[in-house]
């Protein structure tokens, strides 16, 4: 019966609007380099643009869940997509006037990253308050919003951004800052929710840790922010010599390459349609275990894989994983985690996964040149399937279900914070007010 309750009007629009952003995003993310690539063949630069738009997460991640906590999260969105769409502007005119630079792409890929930081918290604090953190609802809802984004940025998105950059240098851009103002128009409509009435004046810097300690001290929790910060240990390291692997392994050319990553963006889609129905048959933990443990037994099979066609079918297979460990964890997050500190577990999370990326590429890096280039990916399951033994407890469906039955007894979003620090009253196991995650 539950999963037969409608999505209420107003997740449409929010849809919407992240999926045009998305595509936007899916045109920058290939116009950017391929912009920067026109201005210098310094590895090292191309290097310092990427890395720009990765950094605010790893400055600002666990601060910026606590200002998101303190704001309203639909007004945060709106202005910072605006804010975004202006920002575009600026590269888009340097590039029409030839005076476009790698410090000024640099600096609008951290500026974009920050808005991001912002926006992606926000957005994640403000569906659970927006679908009373039903949870089949919110399974439902990250389903579509992870399959829409992963067409939009994945499929779509970056060879349009390609195509666009031959009609001129600007056009990308400013095709990204109208995505930005449409989905800022779209978000400023959406419903009001209430929000939480804080009682405790705290500092920022001692509510942003009092954020990062509620997911250290609770199993659930930390089980869930372990998945996706050790996955990207391993999965990093498999990225950072997968063209290479392919090239010399597989014998596959740069067109097939794009096809066997197109391979990988396709699982994911089917990944997210088929995840409401795993949680529902397995049970959220069982689920999430199983996702990780196929994960882990597909990038083996991409390491042992003896041609093309099944290095293929091996990278759709965890491509469906993750598509489905998206989907399932998210949702579960945000149906128990107390409405006043979603911002905090969440950017938590998203922070330890984004501090963890690095190590993997230079694992990989390090392993195929000390050994060899199926190193990197042998070595990668080992840790996938590690991470799953580990977590397995920690994520168990009793632990699930004991989170969501505290959830549903602890009071909504407008209700006042409990007095006190936050971080005294956060249990280390799943109990009231509650505790557990993505």
């Amino acid at each position: 019966m539950n999963e037969m309750v409608k999505l209420p009007t107003g997740f449409g629009r929010l849809w919407t609007a992240q999926t045009i952003s998305s595509l936007g995003d899916g045109v920058t993310h290939a116009a950017l380099p391929l912009l920067a690539l026109t201005l210098t063949r310094d590895p090292m630069a191309l290097a310092v643009v990427t890395a720009a738009g990765t950094l605010p997460w790893l400055l600002f991640g666990v601060l910026g869940g606590a200002l998101v906590d303190r704001w309203d999260r639909r007004r945060t969105m709106w202005v910072v997509d605006a804010a975004r769409a202006v920002l575009l502007v600026i590269p888009a005119a340097a590039a029409a006037l030839d005076v476009l630079s790698i410090p000024l792409l640099a600096a609008v890929a951290f500026l974009l990253g920050l808005g991001g930081l912002f926006f992606d918290t926000a957005a994640t604090a403000y569906l659970p308050d927006l679908l009373g953190r039903h949870p089949s609802l919110l399974e439902r809802a990250n389903a579509r919003l992870r399959g829409a984004q992963t067409a939009a940025s994945g499929f779509v998105g970056p060879p349009a951004g390609s195509a666009l950059l031959a009609l001129g240098r600007a056009v990308p851009l400013l095709v990204d800052a109208v995505s930005f103002a449409l989905s800022a128009v779209l978000v400023r409509s959406l419903p009001a929710v209430p929000r939480p009435v804080p009682q405790v004046r705290e500092s920022l810097l001692r509510q942003a840790r009092a954020g990062a300690s509620y997911v250290f001290r609770d199993r659930l929790l930390l089980g869930l922010a372990l998945r996706p910060a050790v996955g990207n240990i391993a999965f990093l390291a498999v990225e950072t010599v997968l063209a290479l692997f392919a090239h010399d392994r597989l014998g596959i050319d740069t067109y097939g390459f794009g096809l066997l990553l197109t391979a990988e963006a396709a699982g994911g889609l089917l990944g997210a349609g088929i995840a409401s129905f795993l949680g529902r048959r397995l049970g959220t933990g069982t689920a999430l275990t199983c996702t990780a443990a196929v994960e882990g037994l597909a990038i083996l099979g991409l390491a042992a894989a003896p041609n093309p066609y099944l290095a293929g079918l091996a990278l759709a297979v965890c491509g469906a994983g993750m598509g489905a460990t998206m989907v399932l964890g998210p949702s579960l997050r945000q149906a128990i985690v107390p409405t006043h500190l979603m911002g905090r577990v969440a950017s938590t999370s998203r922070m330890l996964a984004m501090c963890a990326a690095p190590l993997g590429a230079i694992l990989g890096g390090w392993l195929a040149a000390a050994y060899d280039v199926r190193t990197p990916l042998y070595v990668a399951a080992g840790i996938l399937l590690s991470m799953t033994a580990v977590t397995a407890t920690m994520t168990s469906n009793r632990r699930v279900e004991s989170a969501l039955r505290d959830a549903a007894t602890t009071p909504g979003p407008g209700h006042p914070e409990p007095d006190g620090p936050i971080h005294e009253s956060a249990p280390e196991s799943p109990q009231p007010v509650g505790v557990s995650a993505r």
